[in-house]
């Protein structure tokens, strides 16, 4: 695969693997030695952006990441993330955010035991923190970068007047946020402030958390513990109105000799050249369909049609639970 630049020079494959999901969230955890196999399959493809977070877990993720990547550690960049209220010694969880600058030190310090690293590539801070000022947070990361024990900042869930003080102070690589077909709204305002910046964009779910695949329907049952279960447009209602956006991208990924997934992918990567999208899989045969994407060209006319006919159709319940979505902010 060729390669794509974030902010601030950072290289990476234009399609990155996002790994949240073998160690739970979607349902109950994969075998460590099968996921561990897979990141080095996805390696062996061309693949060399790897995102985790100290949340996912939490804990067990960036274990599992850290141990996968070891013996490649330079051929890749890895992403991890900080901000939440979790106890550093037993991995519980208190509620809420923390991005006190010391708790930022603290958090960095023990992902690079866990990712067995001397420093990480790309330090998203998680989640705003409305108790600590962006600045604050920033320096935090500023004084990281420094010492060489981060290389780049990144924010996720940001609304643009916060990626504008923090990016004052330290330099922002990369925002990450959900994008897709599914849910478009980084594009009113992120998106135009994130060129004007020189900022790249990280797009999570990309494929509507499963639902642009297309593999699922309004009978579809989601296992206890898989996360779908509480977002209002997974409800049988939201998906059976929501399936008429999946029959746009199933004609044009027909007329293509695609899939759907890929054709949603591609639709991102056709975007902008910033955006690296972080679909994440615990399957080699998805891995790799997924990766098909980086090579499908979606023609001016591909695209005028995804827009116009998706244009027509609204996106039927809201993408997370209330009380998540409170604590974004949007």
């Amino acid at each position: 695969m060729n390669t794509r630049t974030l902010g601030n020079g950072l290289e990476v494959s234009p399609l990155g693997l996002g790994c949240m999901g073998m160690t739970g969230v979607y349902g109950a955890a994969t075998d460590k030695a099968q996921m561990i196999k897979l990141i080095h399959d996805a390696h062996d493809r061309g693949v060399t952006f790897f995102d985790t977070a100290e949340a996912y877990g939490p804990f067990t993720n960036e274990e599992l990441v850290g141990e996968a990547l070891q013996p490649i550690r330079d051929q890749v960049v890895i992403a991890t993330k900080f901000g939440f209220d979790i106890d550093l010694e037993t991995g519980a969880r208190r509620g809420g955010t923390d991005s006190r600058p010391e708790r930022i030190k603290a958090v960095a310090e023990a992902a690079l035991k866990r990712l067995k690293t001397d420093r990480i590539d790309l330090f998203y801070q998680h989640r705003v923190d409305r108790a600590v000022p962006i600045e604050d947070v920033a320096g935090a990361v500023k004084d990281l970068i420094a010492e060489g024990k981060v290389k780049h900042f990144g924010l996720s869930e940001a609304g643009v007047q916060t990626i504008r003080r923090a990016h004052a102070v330290q330099p922002v690589t990369a925002v990450q946020s959900e994008y897709s077909l599914f849910w478009r709204g980084p594009e009113a305002d992120l998106l135009p402030a994130l060129e004007e910046l020189g900022i790249g964009f990280v797009p999570f779910s990309p494929l509507g958390a499963g639902f642009l695949t297309g593999r699922i329907t309004q009978d579809t049952t989601f296992e206890d513990g898989d996360f779908r279960n509480l977002v209002p447009r997974f409800s049988p209602d939201a998906r059976k109105a929501n399936l008429a956006l999946v029959d746009v991208i199933k004609g044009v990924a027909d007329r293509k000799g695609a899939t759907t997934a890929q054709v949603a992918l591609a639709w991102l990567l056709a975007r902008k050249p910033w955006i690296v999208p972080i679909p994440g899989t615990t399957k080699l045969h998805r891995l790799e369909e997924n990766l098909g994407a980086a090579s499908l060209e979606l023609t001016a006319s591909d695209l005028a049609e995804i827009d116009a006919e998706t244009s027509k159709i609204e996106v039927q319940g809201e993408r997370l639970p209330e009380a998540v979505l409170k604590m974004t902010g949007h």
